[in-house]
């Protein structure tokens, strides 16, 4: 009987710690699931603010985005280099939701504007709204691919530009005003081109600019976690825009609508 107690409680401690380690990855697992399918999305207005900046808005997945957050009741800064594609976005979205979304749009060339520059027209297009949201989306890639050596001086620096100096001076722009508040949302759209484990050769700048933002997203919510101020950066795969020549949506390649709709949830 003496001998028989030992065992028990051997088994019963091994059993113990089993279970606590099983817990774990379960718990995990059913955190995720209530997280990506079953948890309520936040009110963006109530929660953060009522105003939403929106970079490369005029096309593919920014035009989807700042419908998305109009249909949420977010009034909308639209930034571009297209004054005719802003003001044709602009349009859109008052026919669609009348006058309970503004828009204001902020005409600038991220590729060619020096990172000072954008952050100051962006601080004077801002001030003295309740800017709740930014989402920086616009971005630039080569068509086809191309060894770095083969990859145009002027293209390789504009991707730069747009990927990397523009988010970079804008979030500059903004973090200031929400952080102030003690709240607001950055959201970053990086690329499935890096996610951290693979290479990608033949697309390299443009992967490396999109590692670039998704540490630079990782850092500064590590940064002002306690000032109220959500970022992440989302990480798409294929979807159906102009950038990615994919025409049509398929069970894997979703629109940039259902996309947009995903993400802002």
């Amino acid at each position: 009987m003496a001998t028989q107690l030992p065992d028990f409680m051997l088994i019963f401690v091994i059993s113990c710690l089993g279970f606590i380690s099983l817990c774990k990855p379960i718990l995990g697992f059913i955190k995720w699931v209530w997280v990506m399918f079953l948890r309520p999305p936040k009110n963006l207005k109530h929660h953060y603010g009522s105003w939403a900046i929106v970079t490369g808005c005029t096309d593919g997945i920014g035009t989807a985005l700042a419908f998305q957050l109009a249909s949420k009741g977010l009034n909308l800064v639209l930034v571009g280099r297209n004054p005719l594609k802003l003001a044709a976005t602009a349009d859109a979205i008052r026919e669609k939701f009348g006058a309970q979304v503004e828009t204001r749009n902020v005409v600038i060339d991220l590729a060619k504007t020096s990172g000072e520059e954008i952050s100051k027209t962006v601080e004077d297009a801002i001030e003295g709204l309740d800017i709740g949201v930014l989402v920086n989306n616009a971005g630039l890639a080569y068509e086809g691919a191309r060894f770095l050596h083969e990859v145009d001086s002027e293209v390789a620096e504009s991707i730069i530009k747009v990927n990397i100096v523009a988010a970079t001076w804008i979030t500059k722009a903004v973090v200031p005003i929400m952080a102030k508040k003690k709240k607001g949302a950055i959201f970053n759209v990086g690329s499935g081109s890096y996610g951290g484990f693979c290479s990608y050769p033949l697309y390299t700048i443009y992967a490396a600019t999109k590692a670039y933002l998704t540490m630079f997203s990782r850092s500064i919510n590590l940064e002002y976690k306690k000032t109220g101020i959500d970022i992440q950066c989302q990480i798409p795969l294929f979807v159906a825009t102009k950038m990615t020549k994919f025409k049509r949506s398929s069970l894997f390649i979703p629109s940039a609508e259902m996309f947009s709709k995903a993400s802002l949830r």
